[in-house]
């Protein structure tokens, strides 16, 4: 295996103290990396954006359910693993493990510790002694090199020692070859910022795979996040954003959504947080941008598949994405078994006014169709409601009552068609978000914020019976 990255060596001095003084150990760990392909190359310029290469295969992201945790799984198109996080010290690599044997992991080629804290590296002595006992081995480790205090931190680094597992302290510039997806780190930046907090330095990822890209900010707060926003600014723009710190307040701030711009954004934590994790702050901010969220408490584990031009978001369990409704889902134990299934599709460009050019896929028997969706109103989408909206035609030949119809997104807000509205042969219709007096050819939902995200939705048509009358995705 080749690695393309900046050889920063774990510093010897600070893992042996380390490791006497806490685990009573005073064995060297393995920290030249000698024999493992490891080659030098030089950081990346902070204001440049990665090429985007042509895409083949698929790349796939897992967000495995630990509850008030995070561990994630990378399968790349060739195969190559990488895991980022462990999951919480009381499950010790529990669930991680039984998720990784049930899809056949096995190996982990990249192990990225995103900070010591025992909530992230739970489970990494378990996963280490594993992979290097029983199954065929960890290539390296990269870690942000702060330590912990903690036991399990201890017995992270005997477990490193023990089996002689490559172990790198990574910082912003460091770039890992992963075949044909881009790993950029962006973080923690050098020198270590807000006293070397653990939290603020945290490993910092960003994906690219053809014209979808992923971010990872691990657990950083408004500081780390600050530095990104402004070293990188536009050049964050990323198709999935894991949201920082579990969904706490204190990260995912609006300036680095508005210049992410996140299609959707993954929350990892447990259903009856402690810490009230996802913050409600967050989630307003969210709902004020359309960005739809999944949260492992109750989509359970979260899969993310990438082809380069958009990501299939697949979950265990259909449950609200709308961030107001995200509690509103039933909770989904941590290591509950059970497929995933595809709830929705985001591109990987930039998001905007999207024209839906084949109508949908009415049902049989169905008639109305989907010509035109205006998702991105004219300046700010909260000051603008009435040039946010659908427009729907009947493509038959017959005359269509819509009395009592509904028309959802895929968060489940709905709107109810009065009675009375028909809607000839060749005819169209247009909804809008905002208030208005309805007539022959525009009716208005009287909703008090934005309803169609612009990054991608789904307009979904039920009849007075409730049966499907129409199901449209756009991007």
């Amino acid at each position: 295996m080749v690695f393309v990255f900046k050889r920063r060596p774990f510093p010897p001095a600070l893992v042996i103290v380390v490791l006497v003084v806490i685990a009573g150990c005073t064995g060297a760990i393995s920290t030249t990396g000698e024999g493992d392909g490891a080659s030098t190359s030089q950081p990346t310029d902070p204001n440049s954006t990665p090429t985007l290469t042509a895409a083949s295969g698929t790349l796939e992201v897992h967000f495995i359910n630990v509850g008030q945790s995070v561990s994630t799984l990378v399968v790349s198109p060739s195969g190559e693993t990488m895991l980022i996080d462990s999951g919480h010290y009381r499950d010790n690599g529990e669930y991680v493990l039984q998720y990784l044997r049930a899809h056949g992991i096995d190996r982990i080629d990249h192990f990225v510790v995103s900070h010591n804290d025992a909530d992230h590296i739970g489970g990494n002595a378990a996963v280490i002694d594993y992979y290097e006992s029983e199954a065929d081995g960890i290539g390296a480790v990269y870690d942000p090199g702060i330590a912990a205090s903690t036991q399990t931190y201890s017995e992270y680094l005997d477990a490193v020692e023990e089996h002689g597992v490559t172990l790198y302290a990574t910082r912003e510039g460091d770039n890992l070859d992963f075949g044909a997806v881009g790993v950029t780190v962006m973080g923690p930046p050098e020198p270590y910022i807000e006293s070397d907090a653990r939290n603020e330095n945290s490993i910092v990822l960003w994906l690219t795979y053809g014209a979808t890209s992923f971010l990872f900010t691990g657990d950083a707060e408004d500081d780390q996040e600050s530095y990104l926003v402004s070293e990188y600014g536009s050049a964050l723009n990323s198709t999935v954003l894991k949201a920082g710190h579990h969904g706490s307040a204190s990260s995912t701030g609006g300036a680095l959504l508005d210049v992410v711009k996140p299609r959707a954004v993954v929350i990892s934590s447990a259903y009856d947080s402690q810490y009230g994790h996802p913050g409600e702050a967050v989630l307003s901010r969210l709902s004020e941008r359309g960005i739809p969220a999944y949260w492992t408490a109750t989509h359970g584990n979260v899969v993310l598949v990438s082809d380069g031009d958009g990501v299939s978001v697949r979950t265990q369990q259909a449950a609200p994405t709308e961030p107001d409704s995200l509690r509103d889902g039933e909770s989904v134990e941590p290591g509950t078994t059970g497929e995933v299934a595809e709830r929705a599709r985001y591109g990987g460009g930039s998001s905007g006014t999207v024209v839906a050019t084949d109508g949908g896929t009415p049902v049989e028997g169905g008639e109305l169709v989907v010509v035109e969706v205006n998702a991105d109103a004219s300046g700010d989408d909260r000051e603008n409601l009435n040039d946010e909206y659908v427009v729907f035609e009947n493509d038959g030949s017959e005359r269509l009552d819509l009395s009592g119809w509904a028309v959802s997104d895929e968060a489940g807000k709905t709107y109810t068609v009065p009675e009375g509205v028909t809607v000839g042969p060749g005819e169209s219709v247009t909804l809008h978000t905002g208030s208005g007096e309805d007539t022959e050819t525009d009716l208005y939902w009287g909703a008090g914020s934005p309803v169609w995200n612009n990054s991608g939705d789904t307009v979904i048509v039920r009849n007075s019976d409730g049966d499907l009358v129409l199901e449209e995705t756009y991007e």
